[in-house]
Parts: C-alpha cells; sequence; structure tokens
C-alpha cells in the first residue's frame, strides 16, 4: 500500500471521537488505508447482499455481535443503521469504536447530520496525489511561493504520461491500461452512483451532461449553457451538478472577493478531480495526443489544481481554494488563502515549457492590487522543468509543487 497523508489525521481523529467517517470517489483507495491503519478493528463490508440483508433484519443485533470496535465498508448502503450507531456511542461514546466509509458524500452526510451530529468526525479520500506516487513529503502549502525548489526531477515518467494515467491506485499501482480502466469505472459509476444517488432516467442524457462537464473543465460555470447544451432543463442540470460533487466527480473552486470592492466574476470555476478521468472523459486516447492536442492547458490545469485541493482535503482541513477574476477579464488561476491575518498565494498555471512575458501578466495585476493591501506572493507553476525566480514571481516545474 503507498503511504497516504490522511492515515495521520485518519488515526488522530479515532482517538477524538467515537465515529470517524472517510469518504471518496470509488476506487480512491478507502478500504486500503482503513484496515491498514486500523488492523484490530473487524471488518464487515455493506455491499455484500447477505451482509446487507442482516443489517437491514435485525440493526440492533447485527451491530452488538460485531464486538466493540468494527470497520463498517460503504455503510450509505444501509442509512437505517445510522440511528442505531447513535444509541452505541451514546451508551458508550469510547473513540474509534467504528470506522465508517462511503462512496456517497451526499448520502452519509445527511445520515450523520441527523443521527450523528457532534459523535462523528468526517474525512475525505481523493485519488492519490503526486506526493504519495512518489512517496514524498508534500511541499506545505504555506511555502509553495518560497524558494530555492529543491530536488531533483523524479523517476515518473513524462509529465503527459502522468495527466493521461491519473492517480487513481488501481491505475497507478498495478499497471493497467487507463482508458480500460476508465470505461469500467464510468460506467459503474453511472449504474451504480447515479441510481442510487438520484432517479436518473435517462442514463444516456446523464452521460453527456458528465462529458460536457469535462469539456468545460478549467472554465467558470456557466449552468444554463450546460443545460441547453445538453438538452435538459436549468433545474435538471443544476441537480446532477449536485450529484457529480456528491460523489466527488468534480470540484468547483469558487471566486476570491475578500477584501475586493471590484465588480468580480460571481461563478465558480468547475474541475474534473482526476486529470485521468479527465481524459477519458475527453476521449484523449494517448499521452502524444494529449501533448499536442488543444485540451492540454485544461488538464493541466486541472491537474495542479486537484494537487493542491488533495493537500488541504488529506491534511483534514477545509480546501480555502479560490480563483480570482474582475469583470475587465484580469484574473489568476488559483488563490491559496492562508486564513485572515496572512496573506494569500496567488497561483499562475501554464501549460507551456516556455514562459513568455505574458505568462505574467495576471500575476503583476495582482502584486499591483495587493499594494498597501497585504504583501503580494506569487508561484506561476508551468510544465518544464525549469526552476528560478523572475519579477518577485516563484517558477516552479510542475514535479516540485
Amino acid at each position: 500500500m503507498l503511504p497516504r497523508s490522511l492515515e495521520a489525521v485518519l488515526k488522530k481523529a479515532a482517538r477524538e471521537y467515537p465515529v470517524v467517517t472517510v469518504t471518496g470517489p470509488r476506487q480512491s483507495g478507502k478500504t486500503t488505508l482503513v484496515r491498514a491503519a486500523f488492523p484490530g478493528h473487524r471488518y464487515v463490508s455493506l455491499e455484500a447482499p447477505d451482509v446487507r440483508q442482516a443489517a437491514l433484519d435485525d440493526p440492533r443485533g447485527f451491530l452488538r455481535a460485531l464486538g466493540r470496535r468494527v470497520v463498517l465498508d460503504e455503510v450509505q448502503r444501509t442509512p437505517d443503521l445510522f440511528s442505531y450507531l447513535q444509541g452505541l456511542v451514546d451508551e458508550d461514546p469510547e473513540p474509534g469504536r467504528f470506522i465508517l466509509t462511503g462512496s456517497q458524500n451526499f448520502l452519509l452526510l445527511r445520515s450523520i447530520s441527523q443521527t450523528l451530529a457532534g459523535r462523528a468526525s468526517v474525512l475525505h479520500l481523493l485519488p492519490l496525489s503526486l506526493d504519495e506516487a512518489l512517496r514524498r513529503e508534500p511541499v506545505p502549502i504555506e511555502r509553495i511561493a518560497d524558494g530555492p525548489v529543491d530536488g531533483q526531477r523524479p523517476q515518473v515518467g513524462s509529465l503527459w504520461e502522468v495527466l493521461f494515467r491519473g492517480l487513481y491506485p488501481a491505475v497507478r499501482g498495478r499497471g493497467l491500461d487507463p482508458t480500460a480502466w476508465f470505461r469500467n469505472y464510468v460506467q459503474t459509476y453511472l449504474e451504480r452512483d447515479v441510481r442510487d444517488l438520484l432517479a436518473v432516467g435517462d442514463l444516456d442524457a446523464y452521460s453527456r451532461f458528465v462529458s460536457l462537464c469535462a469539456g468545460r473543465s478549467g472554465s467558470v460555470l456557466n449552468l444554463s449553457s450546460l443545460a441547453v447544451d445538453c438538452g435538459v432543463s436549468h433545474t435538471t442540470a443544476r441537480r446532477w451538478l449536485s450529484v457529480l460533487r456528491a460523489s466527488f466527480q468534480v470540484i468547483l473552486l469558487p471566486p476570491y472577493a475578500r477584501g475586493f470592492n471590484k465588480r468580480l466574476v460571481k461563478s465558480p470555476k468547475l474541475y474534473v478531480t482526476d486529470p485521468g478521468l479527465l481524459c477519458y472523459l475527453l476521449r484523449v486516447r494517448s499521452p502524444e495526443d494529449l501533448a499536442l492536442g488543444p485540451m492540454r492547458g485544461a488538464v493541466f490545469e486541472t491537474f495542479v489544481v486537484s494537487e493542491l485541493w488533495k493537500r488541504r482535503v488529506h491534511a483534514g482541513r477545509d480546501p480555502d481554494l479560490y480563483f480570482f477574476r474582475d469583470a475587465t477579464g484580469h484574473e489568476v488561476d488559483l488563490i491559496v488563502d492562508l486564513g485572515a491575518g496572512r496573506a494569500p498565494i496567488a497561483v499562475e498555471i501554464k501549460s507551456g515549457e516556455t514562459l513568455a512575458g505574458d505568462a505574467f501578466k495576471g500575476l503583476d495585476y495582482w502584486s499591483r492590487l495587493s499594494v498597501g493591501r497585504h504583501e503580494a506572493r506569487s508561484v506561476l507553476i508551468h510544465a518544464g522543468d525549469a526552476a528560478h525566480r523572475r519579477r518577485d514571481v516563484l517558477v516552479r516545474p510542475w514535479w516540485s509543487f
């Protein structure tokens, strides 16, 4: 098993709460993580029909027969079980009694908020980060704009190979063909998670909606345009987007507006969570097609945003990531908010290896905007291997941030 950054956070939560829940997309490694982190807990999967039926028929007897320390996998399959878990942890709130996992954040959080509020810690496990795949410590997100850049380029293949394969553990760890694996993944997602989360009558239309979202990865969300292009109502498009978010297939990056009086864009930017899944949905069929194709910029930006998103989430923290764009078109790809009293970090993302002067115009504007407000801390992450400082901006290669 590759070491996961969330493991330390998970063990700490189990020392403080009687129930710890790990959610995330299917195949992100939740089961592997909790079984490795809690080898002394009994493991029960509620995916098995006979086990699930036993839990539904006699929930009290089922839970008492399991003992004091249990891992319940895919617990969203039996939502009624949460009320009985509440009774047990109220009787004995010993930390770490129940470790729950699930792939459907919406169903889990609804059940937890109704029955286990204040008794449960909720953590999220996304696909591997590049740091996890390389078994290295990540750069603290507070220091990504600080230099110098340490280390040598890792032996990980080309950038476009990394993005094409994505960072799901099965594809990275077992050397599977990514196109075939993602085909099966999407089909399973449509047939299982979508039917469970939402009564979608036309899975073909929903599949088309997913592909249209992929084509907009890295763009400001225009839900009305998305609905028209898919041939569904605005209400349906909003509901389907909530399913994509609840199943961790997309990220919505909100606009940054703290302390500004300017007219700013109010809609979020949309990103597919994993670059490999994005490549599959865009029908990119080789690393070479990606490197030379028109979507390389969007896929690279998706990769950088998802990496920093994972770094926050796997540390058990709120993402606190934003983008900046005003009404005149000035834009910064990513703003890392470090909290009140600390200067945010502006991040520009470029998919080229050669950086022309206009690559820095967004960061230059941000720097001018920051005068008298806070220190301007900026970093540019690009697709090459060069690392240097230019115009008060730290330039980082794609493998170093």
